[in-house]
């Protein structure tokens, strides 16, 4: 029984720090100065869902990586729920939030996915355009700029093993540092 929990406490703290990257990375400055992603609540959604998405697009093909996929999603939807909460939405209306903005994930990665494994970047310019980058001023937005470092960001995290993936970490050694 304590071996099952050190795995699971193992597990937990894998999956923490590769979130812990992907909330870092869907931070980045440049998304919000350089590409137009709004900097409030929704517009830090686009970015982190952006980034959650492409890690998932990483691990699902990777049969060893494939269950770290759920597990980032689970974490992912665990601290949205967590941030709706302490932004003060109610308990009663959280379930509701909760299955809208879950909706909104599934619709963008539905819309992503296409354009991303087509290495279609108009594509996902213009789908960025419509989701991410819909509540941007005009004269921010640079959806062609969001989709090249979308395409940028899947090629980095190709190379990324699995081994390293499994370990914690989704991202180059430099970032890790």
């Amino acid at each position: 029984m304590l071996k099952s929990f050190r795995i699971r406490q193992r597990n937990r703290e894998i999956i923490d720090a590769l979130y812990h990257g992907i909330v870092a990375r869907s931070r980045t400055p440049r998304l919000f100065l350089d590409f137009g992603v709004p900097d409030t609540v929704m517009g830090r959604f686009e970015a982190l869902s952006l980034h959650v998405y492409l890690a998932l697009l990483r691990c699902r093909d990777d049969a060893a990586a494939k269950p770290v996929a759920q597990d980032l999603v689970d974490r992912f939807v665990a601290d949205v729920e967590d941030s709706i909460r302490e932004i003060g939405v109610g308990d009663v209306a959280v379930p509701k939030r909760m299955r809208r903005l879950a909706g909104r994930f599934y619709e963008r990665v539905a819309a992503y996915d296409g354009p991303m494994l087509a290495g279609d970047v108009p594509g996902l310019a213009a789908a960025l355009a419509e989701r991410a980058l819909a509540d941007a001023p005009p004269e921010r937005r640079d959806a062609a700029g969001l989709a090249t470092y979308m395409m940028a960001t899947q090629a980095e995290l190709a190379a990324v093993t699995t081994d390293r993936i499994l370990s914690g970490h989704l991202y180059s050694e430099e970032e890790a540092r």
